[in-house]
């Protein structure tokens, strides 16, 4: 099959999956497996092929997200279910004051959204956001747009979220180096959207508590089962796999081959080991010592996997479509294609996954799909190393911005803060955009430096 035919086939195949998705509402996971079908069939692959590479893209991409995810999932039940966030967030506004506490929340969020997904933050510390507002007489987006610039920031670019941690599966990129660059993107991305953006947007839009969230106001609120955990011992859980895994990849980076310290760190810093040692040390330091029986820590944690399974299964068929443009002969096409663009790589990534964003609203699809259509060009050009990580930022970027009503995100904040349309417009979608636009830009200026 000629190169133009296989480059309207993979075209076709896009528009195919943008149009089961958004007009047909056809569930991600089946559109994805049923595009890589239909493309690998289209292609001239052998149909005996096309299952072949079917398996070995799932296998592939689950063999390491699987683990990753329901790992972190376990992880974040835990904290979730001890009230771990609502400790981090108190300890930080005591720490900062009031007057500051726009940026407490911020940092509380960057930090909560490590091993919990975004929502589920979010819903647990919208309450706090709430108390604030009333008692400041402020708008509540004065409080809000600082959380979700920190929970939104982190779910983006730092592992071992979702999102990322897809990505850096797809494209072979090393999660050291995807922790350190979402850092290091991450933190003035979350400065700029959030109490910089959040102070602006609260003097032009003043919103209170919707009433229909006060309208329990006068019952007791459900408190926790225990006493909340300390900080000291919320943030060491959270910092443990991040700092095992940068390890690893900082002695990769300096120590030679065969060292002992190198080869330890290795071991440890391996997202599987880091991630079990963490989940180990929840269930044990926020779990059994804290007054649940191991069958409660159980059953925390199988609950935990319920919603890491879509996102699990999602991964997986990305996986598929990456590896049917593979083996069809379309990736290599693809590839060539990029590199001939004259784009640099980290800014044709970002493109890409604005695009696929803009078009079909779910960031981890975006996502997962921009890095299935990428990754061509990582082979081609031979990309490795740090670079593999700033591609997996600039990905994630695009799929942060531009946020509107086809985002389940979107109507959720909708929802918490009692917006309309235009105000959420205003508000949440400029939010995200500063954070893509930011984490891009870094990532971007850094690619300078080494690529």
């Amino acid at each position: 099959m000629s190169d133009l035919s296989l480059i309207f086939v993979a075209m076709a195949g896009i528009f195919l999956l943008l149009f089961l998705v958004i007009r047909t509402k056809l569930h991600a996971f089946v559109a994805l497996l049923l595009v890589s079908l239909i493309v690998g069939i289209a292609a001239g692959m052998p149909l005996s092929g096309v299952i072949e590479s079917m398996e070995d893209g799932m296998g592939g991409t689950l063999g390491f997200v699987a683990i990753v995810v329901g790992l972190g999932a376990m992880f974040g039940k835990l904290l979730e279910v001890s009230g771990g966030a609502e400790r981090l967030a108190q300890t930080l506004i005591a720490k900062f004051g009031e007057d500051k506490a726009q940026w407490a929340l911020g940092i509380t969020g960057f930090l909560v959204a490590i091993p919990v997904f975004f929502d589920v933050g979010f819903i647990i510390l919208v309450p706090i956001v709430y108390g604030l507002a009333k008692k400041a007489g402020k708008s509540v987006l004065y409080y809000g747009i600082p959380l979700l610039a920190g929970l939104a920031v982190t779910h983006s670019f730092i592992p071992p979220t979702p999102g990322p941690i897809a990505v850096a599966d797809l494209v072979g990129a090393d999660l050291g180096w995807v922790i350190l660059f979402g850092a290091i993107a991450g933190l003035p991305a979350m400065i700029l959207a959030g109490p910089i953006f959040g102070r602006y947007i609260a003097s032009k839009i003043d919103v209170g508590v919707p009433d229909y969230m006060e309208s329990d106001d006068d019952e007791p609120k459900k408190g926790y089962d225990k006493e909340l955990p300390g900080f000291g011992l919320i943030t060491s859980l959270i910092l443990v796999p991040l700092v095992l895994i940068l390890v690893n990849t900082l002695s990769d980076l300096l120590l030679e081959e065969g060292n002992t310290f190198r080869s330890i760190a290795t071991f440890l810093g391996h997202p599987f080991v880091a991630l079990t040692i963490a989940t180990l040390l929840t269930f044990t330091f926020l779990g059994t010592k804290r007054g649940y029986t191991r069958q409660d820590v159980q059953d925390i944690a199988t609950k935990a996997l319920e919603p890491a399974g879509i996102i699990i299964l999602v991964t997986g068929a990305g996986g598929v479509f990456k590896q049917v443009l593979i083996d069809s002969g379309v990736g290599d096409v693809l590839g060539n294609i990029m590199i001939q663009s004259a784009l640099p790589p980290v800014l044709l990534a970002f493109v890409i996954s604005t695009a696929v964003r803009l078009a079909q609203g779910s960031a981890t699809v975006a996502m997962v799909t921009a890095a299935g259509l990428i990754s061509p060009l990582i082979d081609t050009l031979g990309l490795d190393g740090p670079m593999l990580g700033l591609m997996v930022i600039s990905i994630a970027s695009g799929a942060t911005v531009f946020s509107h009503v086809n985002d389940s995100g979107f109507w959720l904040v909708n929802r918490y803060f009692g917006l309309d349309v235009k105000d959420t417009l205003k508000s949440w979608t400029v939010m995200e955009t500063i954070i893509g636009f930011v984490g891009f830009g870094v990532a971007f200026i850094i690619s300078l430096f080494i690529a």
